[in-house]
């Protein structure tokens, strides 16, 4: 799975604080992600984030803000 560094990722469950989003703020063993809604990173390993990914938004697809 190509995931690259500020992607955003869409996943199957969601953060305690009820968001769905993350940032892809490190990719390696390890992804380091942000959640969009409470600011929070998380270091995951990286079999546990490819099995729950449900869409990758690629960084040249997002919207200028």
């Amino acid at each position: 799975m190509d995931v690259q560094v500020g992607d955003i990722l869409k996943m199957k469950k969601k953060h305690p604080c009820g968001e769905y989003y993350f940032d892809v703020l490190r990719v390696g063993m390890d992804f380091k992600l942000k959640c969009k809604t409470c600011g929070r990173e998380v270091m995951v390993p990286r079999a546990k984030i490819e099995k729950n990914i449900k869409e990758i938004i690629r960084k040249e697809d997002q919207a200028p803000t």
